[in-house]
């Protein structure tokens, strides 16, 4: 009889080594923390950037609390993808209702009054979609996870942390767009630096999701086929 391996424990956990974070999370960490800190104080502090009149209470309400709910719910959402913090289930579980509570408040209870409001239709109903999204994939997600499917939870929360995600890609989209059309800026909008920016901005908000949860298929679809891969190699022996 061969004799067991050592078991090693890793912050306090019994079983094997954790993985280690990979450097595509640590990235997401980083742009998560960098554009929290960049794009939220702004709406919080007397005075700073709003996209509301701030003669209307209500609509300045809900758009401190959108901001404000948004980057708490991207930087925990971040954190469920490190792999020891997974591991951790009472944390992770912790986290995952942190995140969804955050979320629902962030993406539906303002998102949606704040994405009915807005003036340019394109822009509109380019929130509109990820803002609908949200508590589908966010339904889903759960909904998985209380019938033990712990793959079809994984995939889902992929699917939600990436609509969650798409105003801070749409941010750097932008400029992007911005820079390309630099060479028709005298054709095409007059020399006009504003008026690019407000047709532009639109075209963000769309790309901000649609590039989104295009990675997160590719994603998805990546680690079923290792999945599948490893599954193989197991039944066949192979090592």
């Amino acid at each position: 009889m061969r004799p067991r391996a050592p078991v090693k424990h890793v912050g306090g956990m019994s079983g094997p080594t954790a993985p280690r974070t990979p450097w595509s999370v640590r990235g997401l960490a980083l742009a998560a923390v960098v554009a929290t800190a960049l794009l939220v104080p702004p709406y919080l502090v007397p005075g700073g950037e709003t996209l509301v009149s701030r003669d209307d209470a209500l609509l300045r309400l809900l758009l401190l609390t959108h901001v404000a709910g948004a980057g708490a719910a991207i930087c925990l959402g971040t954190l469920q993808l490190v792999p020891r913090i997974r591991r951790r289930r009472r944390v992770h579980r912790a986290l995952g209702r942190a995140f969804l509570l955050l979320g629902s408040v962030a993406f539906v209870v303002t998102g949606l009054p704040l994405a009915l409001t807005t003036e340019n239709d394109v822009a509109r109903y380019g929130l509109l979609v990820p803002v609908l999204l949200w508590p589908v994939f966010a339904v889903a997600g759960f909904a998985a996870i209380r019938r033990r499917d712990a793959t079809g939870h994984r995939r889902w929360m992929i699917r939600l942390y990436a609509v969650s995600f798409f105003a801070i890609t749409a941010r750097m989209v932008v400029p992007v767009l911005m820079l390309l059309q630099l060479p028709v800026l005298g054709s095409r909008y007059g020399g006009d630096v504003e008026a690019m920016v407000e047709a532009t901005v639109p075209i963000g908000q769309w790309l901000g999701w649609i590039v989104n949860l295009t990675i997160a298929e590719l994603v998805i679809r990546h680690g079923a086929e290792r999945h599948g891969r490893v599954a193989t190699e197991t039944v066949s022996g192979t090592p």
